[in-house]
């Protein structure tokens, strides 16, 4: 049985790691997902299957109640608020880690790492470590999801000194580790639970809203090395394997999406990037800029359709209002006129890596019409019209010319480039990062105000 649980959970693992490079592109999303439950299955039925498990009626039980909380919330969740959503899920991630580890640290005998007050040194360690990556993503995800949920306000908090309390409370928890390997202490086990459970509010709350997308990666990374931790407290190597996958990957995207926004990695994982100073300015900065130009759906599908090209920037206004049907619309008539349509996606556009490339794909956007931002800013210069749907500050020109600015430094899609941009918005509210934008302002944008799905029906119906 022990070899052929090895063999299970190896293809688990195998499936886990398929799921990955399906995820990796929306053309072969679905297959990753296909095998992502595949996996998953695998690696519950092996594992249930195991001599150790000796009572199912309780297993069963949080199955169905997990599983039919899951079910209900997955039919029911909005796109716009599925961010919050998995910063949700990453809490509770954390959380089973905590409790996981205190059951192993009270129960040792149970996961054969020894008796109360003599647990193995290595197991110790292993569930410390477990235990604060766990507190830490467990508050540091509720964090998110207030920011997110609009619960607490998407600006920095920021405060005097709050580095040096982190890094205090970070060499406090070493050395809390320390102690609990050398005296078995139930007092430092729950001392770093507390601890971790502040370190994770302190490292978020001072994060902007314009850089959520990058904590929601970095906090899946988290979750995914907490997963690792128990899974060696557990002795379970699939869990091992899973959450090294988890913790691996999600760094990795938290990299490259710290290099699309000019980010340090080292700031995110200690958090408090995007400075007060910017926002501050940014605040005060409200006074008159210029005139803005308000146009019509009309004036829009005029000039888009007598334009040669057109690239459409997608925002998270589009997932608020859902145009993402009204935008593919729009865009097929626009073709029949014979007028070349692109959309171009920034790294943390919306709330969440991805979360505009699923609307599109969830509109049948074609895969080959949309265009990262390295692939598609050349273009700006060149195209006729940019088409803005809800996007803010991933179009702020504010990034490369206003060192004060809390974006700054992050680079953009170069939409004031093209001879005419069209701004659909509610209004002049300035974005997430809380930065007015100075696009606005341009002599070649014109605003279209309204709700982006009305906005965009009516340049439908010019069109036609």
């Amino acid at each position: 049985m022990e070899t052929l649980s090895a063999l299970l959970y190896l293809v688990a693992s195998v499936c886990f790691i398929m799921a990955l490079r399906g995820l990796s592109s929306p053309e072969t999303s679905r297959q990753g997902n296909f095998f992502g439950m595949a996996g998953m299955t695998i690696a519950v039925l092996t594992t249930l299957a195991l001599p150790i498990v000796q009572s199912y009626w309780m297993i069963v039980l949080g199955i169905a109640i997990g599983g039919g909380i899951g079910y209900v919330i997955a039919k029911k969740i909005e796109m716009t608020a599925l961010p919050q959503l998995v910063a949700a899920f990453h809490s509770l991630v954390g959380l089973a880690a905590v409790f996981v580890a205190l059951s192993a640290f009270y129960s040792p005998e149970a996961y054969g790492i020894g008796v109360p007050g003599a647990i193995a040194k290595g197991s110790l360690v292993e569930m410390a470590l477990g235990t604060a990556i766990g507190a830490i993503t467990f508050t540091g995800s509720i964090v998110a999801f207030a920011k997110l949920q609009g619960l607490v306000t998407g600006k920095p908090l920021v405060f005097p000194f709050q580095h040096h309390l982190n890094a205090a409370l970070g060499v406090l928890t070493i050395l809390l580790i320390v102690w609990l390997v050398q005296s078995n202490s139930g007092v430092a086990m729950w001392i770093i639970v507390l601890v971790a459970l502040a370190l994770g509010f302190l490292l978020i709350l001072p994060i902007g809203g314009a850089d959520m997308p990058v904590v929601i990666s970095m906090l899946n990374s988290y979750s995914g090395w907490a997963a690792a931790g128990i899974g060696f407290t557990l002795q379970n190597n699939l869990l091992i394997v899973t959450g090294a996958l988890v913790g691996s990957s999600g760094a990795i995207l938290s990299y490259i999406m710290c290099k699309g926004m000019n980010r340090s990695i080292f700031n995110v994982i200690l958090g408090g990037f995007g400075g007060d100073s910017g926002a501050a300015s940014a605040a005060a900065g409200g006074g008159e800029r210029g005139t803005v130009k308000a146009g019509s759906p009309e004036d829009a599908a005029y000039i888009m359709k007598n334009a040669q090209s057109v690239i459409i920037v997608p925002g998270y206004g589009m997932a608020v209002a859902q145009a993402q049907h009204a935008l593919r619309e729009m865009a097929d008539l626009l073709k029949k006129e014979g007028v070349e349509v692109k959309y171009a996606i920034h790294p943390v556009a919306g709330r969440m890596p991805g979360h505009m490339n699923v609307l599109l794909a969830e509109a049948n956007v074609p895969y080959d019409e949309v265009f990262e931002l390295e692939d598609i800013n050349r273009d700006f210069g060149t195209a006729d019209v940019a088409f803005v749907i809800g996007a803010n500050d991933v179009t702020n020109p504010a990034a490369k010319t206003d060192p004060q600015s809390p974006i700054y430094g992050m680079p953009i899609l170069d939409v004031e480039k093209a001879k005419t941009v069209f701004f659909i918005k509610r209004g002049m509210a300035a974005g997430y990062a809380g930065v007015e934008n100075e696009l606005f302002f341009r002599p070649n944008t014109m605003m279209l105000f309204g709700d982006a799905k009305k906005v965009t029906e009516e340049v439908v119906k010019a069109t036609e």
